[in-house]
């Protein structure tokens, strides 16, 4: 059915989600029903979940699954910035761009029937919105009754140590955990809080294909939707502070980004700043500074992805005796505040701000909270990998050689380039590479840096070797099927294998080998 002109009768008045299609209505119906009545309080819970994201719904299900009297409450939708505004909607973009690509790189690369014309960018905005609708029971206020939580929708604010107030009741707790998320960050460019930008919080509610589009930032929220936009047929450019985008990725994987997306087209602007940003009503005006030359530029469209910002405001953290700064909540390493009855996680205190990292962090919580730390741990023993899904994909686990070096940690780096992977050859996806880093003279792995065309699928084989302490030489000794891109792995071991085949060692296998002749 066509969207609606106006907002639909039950739909929440602080819900702005566009349009007002029946996929939406369906995501808000399951996410932010509407006159949802609020439960009785209990006496005192044993858990109360602030923040309905990841990190709170993960917590809130494994505590109450425990058996605990949990209370979960959320101010907007459930489901957080990943199932709304994040890795769901993002994902699917990323898929219908690299499908449009696939499409027309069939003939040059393949040899198939010519592609012409345009493509129906409404069309893939329309199946974003059903396949996140269609998710969404899974992150549903129902659900989460269903498992005997107390859900409140509303905002919360601390009014002492052990209480929380919500609408007209207060609640109190044995523990509470803060998991309150972090929204898009506003750059101070003059000009800019007066203009119609969109954040990853708006741009897919987009039903039209901006003709240019400007983005600010280029991290990985940057590079991902600017190289799907260019897919799609945008002229976009990257304005960016950093010499290489992806600024926290190994330079040489950074490198093989910025070629990939300059051959699409996108325009990369590095070490520039922006002086201003105006709107006219119909475009955008965007005054750049930029290796000592000035530069204008007009877009129909502007996307701010300079970083994220932790919800931190409205919590009245102070009352609770709960330690905050521009960062987010502070926390220890077991994920609590300055009040040992509170605990923060997910991204409103932690660096990493992933869905994966968010997931770990509540399984870490609920022991460390509910149970002295039975079954928990410490946030610094996680390894956690991190992907942009770029074409190709960046991945990383581990240690990068900044960090190592910043520790004290001397290393020996391998490198294999997929060029040689008889799989990605085929497929024509031959660019990228694998960077182990070992610590010096032994095969234990330390981190390891992937540039592939599924780089995020392959990472996990390097997670668990660092995460169970298995070398390069035992991986290598793991039989990958051919053909295949995780071939690399095994390629990896062999280079370490000849590089630790030393001239001394080459002198006893001869005299060996003498002996028996």
């Amino acid at each position: 059915m066509p969207p609606h002109d106006t907002v639909p009768a039950d739909w929440p008045s602080d819900v702005a989600l566009f349009p007002y299609d029946d996929a939406n209505a369906q995501l808000v119906r399951t996410v932010a029903p509407k006159g949802w009545p609020p439960p009785v309080p209990k006496d005192r819970y044993d858990m109360v979940v602030i923040g309905a994201g990841t990190a709170g719904l993960v917590s809130a299900a494994i505590a109450a699954g425990l058996g605990a009297r949990v209370a979960l409450i959320e101010r907007h939708l459930f489901g957080g910035d990943c199932l709304n505004f994040g890795c769901v909607p993002s994902k699917a973009i990323i898929r219908a761009a690299r499908a449009w690509t696939e499409a027309r790189r069939a003939t040059s690369q393949f040899g198939g029937p010519p592609v012409t014309g345009e493509g129906d960018f409404g069309a893939v905005m329309a199946r974003l919105r059903r396949l996140r609708a269609d998710i969404s029971h899974v992150d549903g206020v129902e659900r989460f009754r269903a498992l005997g939580i107390d859900v409140f929708l509303g905002e919360a604010a601390f009014n002492g140590q052990d209480t929380v107030r919500v609408g007209d009741a207060t609640l109190r707790f044995r523990r509470a955990i803060i998991a309150t998320g972090a929204r898009a960050a506003r750059p101070p460019i003059p000009g800019l809080a007066d203009t119609p930008y969109d954040t990853n919080e708006s741009i897919f509610s987009a039903t039209e294909r901006p003709n240019r589009l400007v983005v600010i930032g280029g991290g990985p929220i940057g590079a991902e939707l600017a190289q799907s936009f260019a897919r799609f047929g945008s002229r976009v450019t990257v304005v960016h502070a950093d010499v290489q985008v992806l600024p926290r990725e190994d330079a040489d994987a950074a490198a093989i980004v910025a070629t990939s997306l300059e051959a699409e087209g996108v325009h990369l602007i590095n070490e520039a700043r922006i002086e201003r940003v105006s709107h006219d009503g119909s475009q955008f005006t965007v005054d750049v500074m930029g290796k000592g030359a000035e530069l204008r530029l007009d877009a129909d469209s502007l996307l701010v992805a300079t970083g994220r910002t932790p919800n931190v405001e409205g919590l009245n953290l102070e009352a609770a005796e709960v330690l905050y700064t521009r960062q987010g909540v502070t926390v220890d390493d077991r994920l609590r505040t300055t009040n040992p009855r509170v605990y923060a996680i997910g991204d409103v205190s932690s660096r990493l701000q992933f869905t994966h990292m968010a997931d770990a962090q509540a399984r870490l919580v609920v022991a460390n909270a509910l149970f002295f730390g039975i079954g928990g741990g410490r946030v610094s023993a996680l390894v956690v990998p991190r992907v942009t899904y770029t074409d190709p994909e960046v991945a990383h686990v581990g240690l990068t050689v900044e960090e190592a070096a910043a520790a004290g940690q001397t290393i020996d780096t391998i490198r294999v380039d997929l060029d040689d992977n008889d799989r990605a050859r085929l497929d024509g996806d031959a660019h990228g590479f694998l960077k182990v880093h070992l610590a010096t003279g032994s095969d234990r792995i330390l981190g390891a840096t992937l540039v592939a065309s599924h780089a995020g699928e392959m990472i996990g084989e390097m997670s668990v070797a660092i995460t169970q302490g298995v070398g390069l030489g035992a991986l290598g000794k793991t039989i990958h099927p051919y053909p295949t891109q995780s071939e690399i792995f095994r390629r990896a071991a062999d280079a370490w294998r000849k590089r630790a085949f030393t001239s001394r060692a080459r002198t006893l296998f001869a005299a060996w080998f003498w002996l028996f002749r």
